[in-house]
């Protein structure tokens, strides 16, 4: 089945993230590559998906740039596959989601938390603005139409002062 594209979709950056990221075995292979899995019999065992499956889900994260293969085995030749920079990128992503997800949760019920590797003490990531370090998840941070914008998105994003 086609994605549904409407002509706003084309232009907006969260749509065109969702493109990279959308279906939740993408993410969670990601997450699993920032754990240090690589190869296709990892995930496999770890994701509990199909081949044909995770066969699908990486060819997609290699073709956008997210992952990219290397040989590890010559005979047969085996292929593992690594995170790109733009892959990487990914992570604040990742672990916002989980810090989302565990801010619903009792304490006790915590499955995975964030720790600093250093001292083992858990993290709470917020999202900040680096100029000025302030937290951008209030009603004090808002979306306006970019330089790029066309004329339905400048209608929907009006200027703010």
């Amino acid at each position: 089945m086609a994605p549904r594209i409407r002509p706003e979709d084309l232009e907006c950056p969260l749509s065109t993230a969702l493109s990279y990221v959308g279906e939740w075995w993408t993410l969670l292979l990601l997450h699993d590559c920032f754990d240090g899995y690589r190869r296709f019999d990892q995930f496999q065992a770890n994701l509990k998906i199909s081949s044909s499956m995770l066969t699908s889900r990486l060819k997609t994260l290699v073709e956008n740039g997210l992952l990219e293969k290397q040989p590890y085995q010559a005979n047969p030749v085996r292929h593992e596959y690594v995170l790109t920079e733009l892959g990487r990128s990914l992570r604040p992503v990742i672990v916002a989601l989980a810090a989302w997800g565990n801010s619903r949760l009792d304490p006790a019920e915590r499955s995975m938390i964030l720790v600093d590797a250093a001292t083992g003490q858990e993290a709470e990531p917020v999202l900040v603005d680096q100029a000025t370090g302030r937290r951008v998840d209030g009603d004090d941070f808002v979306f306006t139409a970019g330089p790029a914008a066309s004329a339905p998105f400048r209608t929907r994003y009006t200027p703010t002062p």
